[in-house]
């Protein structure tokens, strides 16, 4: 097939190279290079520079709305567009311009988690299960009906990086599957069970030991590695980015034994955690440098 690609992160560059061994790539469209890095320097993202790797054809327009840019999509004659957090919202016009239409690779189990943080917040709420859906995509958000899905157990230490991966080779698998049988049914989302997984706030990052100690390892779990969450240490912000539930109680904050940290009911243990300016390390190896009071 001749194939659209439109991505821009880490998680949709497996997607990429699966595409690439067995089908015609006619473009690439990803989000601009970003200032990143210490100096502020523009710098590709993951799906362009695995592109040029590649030698794709690489465009990044600002936006998909202007009678050019619909027109210079329409005419690479694509039999189908195949789309996974690209970051840009695509117009009726270039939803109907592939033969095929446009695939959308959504890491949730849909109605559940439309939206831009789909693996952060299964997590956070405390989802046993989540999954990868190939839908077809139509004008709203995240509602097209879906041509395939499949379903994974969430892991009760796991983290968004850890799920993030195994979604990521799951949607590679899924599309590959999903283009070898074309046409397929599509089966609309159901009216109920939706929900909308919201761009996470880094305001939300930081914890508070106040809540049960399910949330607030959810939330750790959740926001790992990005954006982290975090608790000040003597003035220090210090990133938690594993943990597991503990026996133990206490005041909320107060520290019981190594990095086990009393919370509303309950108690958490840090098992992974990132002082500033350094690496992620185990909380064993933290705390042979890290003084922490009683209470946090």
């Amino acid at each position: 097939m001749k194939i659209i690609f439109m991505g821009t992160p880490e998680f949709s560059v497996p997607v990429l190279e699966a595409l690439h061994g067995a089908h015609e790539i006619v473009a690439v469209y990803c989000q601009p290079p970003r200032p990143a890095g210490r100096g502020k320097a523009d710098r590709p993202s993951p799906v362009q520079a695995r592109a040029e790797a590649l030698g794709l054809p690489i465009r990044h327009p600002v936006s998909l709305r202007s009678d050019a840019a619909v027109a210079d999509f329409a005419a690479l004659n694509a039999d189908v567009a195949v789309v996974v957090a690209y970051g840009l919202i695509l117009p009726q016009s270039v939803l109907d311009a592939p033969r095929l239409g446009c695939l959308n690779i959504h890491a949730s189990l849909l109605p559940r988690w439309r939206g831009a943080a789909p693996i952060h917040r299964a997590i956070m709420a405390g989802d046993r299960e989540t999954g990868v859906c190939i839908m077809q995509m139509e004008a709203g958000l995240d509602t097209g009906p879906v041509l395939l899905r499949e379903a994974v157990q969430i892991g009760a230490e796991e983290t968004t990086a850890e799920l993030h991966d195994r979604l990521s080779a799951l949607g590679a698998r899924l599309i590959g599957e999903t283009l070898a049988q074309l046409p397929l049914p599509a089966t609309p989302q159901p009216a109920e069970g939706a929900t909308y997984a919201a761009k996470i706030d880094k305001a939300e990052a930081r914890v508070d030991w106040s809540r049960p100690a399910v949330e607030v390892d959810r939330l750790i779990r959740g926001l790992s590695p990005f954006p982290g969450a975090w608790v000040e240490v003597n003035g220090e912000r210090v990133k938690l980015l594993r943990s597991r539930l503990a026996e133990g109680r206490g005041r909320p904050g107060q520290v019981l034994r190594g990095f086990t940290i009393a919370c509303g009911t309950g108690a958490v243990e840090i098992t992974e955690a990132q002082r500033e300016g350094k690496k992620p390390m185990p909380a064993s190896e933290i705390l042979r440098g890290l003084i922490l009071p009683e209470v946090l």
